[in-house]
């Protein structure tokens, strides 16, 4: 008929299996790098997750949504439209037909072919700022850890790069890994977990996400990345 009917696990859905982290690190502050429209911070309030959400997204018309989907929750909190990165500054982003797959970085043939309603059809201007540069201003506490959730195509090192100056307070990373080049620029997967790994966070789920259509090969994974606890709380001392 149709159906796949299996039995229910939490690590089937990345939603549910973050916010079980959540609860179970007693993370209560989920930083939402790339929210889009608010996808992500209303599955996870349907997952039970009540703890403060910022959202982050530089489209004009995907931020205005996300005021609209955020308005009536006190403890999501929408930051002025900005994209995150390496360097306080402004630059071009290039947005998508379908919006989600919109990036700083150039798109290359092999994400067009694989997905023809990803392709850029405008730019916007939009200021970046360094994540370490903001908390203050987002009255995120000096010894508040967060969960670091990053839907930004391609530019996963970029923000990291400008976080590093509060990385001891990151306690998880959820973030999208590329086994192809599919933006000019990007850094691949086994780069970017090395990176992760680097900075004590072990991998904790990985959920296959993207495949090319036509051949089927993956083209970008899911991965969660959580924080030795004994390292967090190691970091956070000093």
């Amino acid at each position: 008929m149709g159906y796949d009917v299996r039995k229910y696990r939490p690590s089937d859905s990345i939603e549910t299996l973050v916010a079980h982290i959540l609860k179970q690190q007693d993370i209560n502050l989920v930083i939402d790098v790339g929210a889009n429209t608010g996808q992500f911070g209303q599955l996870l309030r349907a997952e039970g997750y009540t703890g403060r959400i910022i959202s982050v997204e530089p489209l004009a018309d995907a931020h205005r949504q996300l005021q609209d989907v955020a308005a009536n929750d006190s403890d999501w909190q929408v930051a002025a439209r900005m994209a995150l990165g390496a360097e306080d500054g402004e630059l071009p982003i290039n947005r998508s037909r379908n919006t989600v797959s919109s990036s700083i970085l150039d798109m290359l043939p092999a994400h067009e072919e694989s997905a023809p309603d990803s392709v850029y059809e405008a730019q916007e201007t939009v200021p970046v700022r360094r994540l370490d540069s903001v908390l203050d201003e987002w009255s995120v506490g000096p010894n508040e850890y967060f969960l670091l959730k990053l839907d930004v195509q391609g530019y996963e090192d970029r923000v990291l790069d400008g976080a590093t100056g509060v990385e001891s307070r990151v306690a998880a990373v959820q973030c999208e890994c590329s086994t192809v080049p599919l933006y000019d620029g990007q850094v691949l997967h086994s780069e970017l977990m090395h990176r992760l790994e680097a900075k004590d966070f072990g991998l904790y789920a990985v959920w296959g996400g993207y495949a090319d259509r036509s051949s089927g090969r993956m083209l970008q994974f899911d991965v969660l990345y959580v924080r030795d606890q004994d390292n967090k709380e190691e970091q956070g001392n000093r």
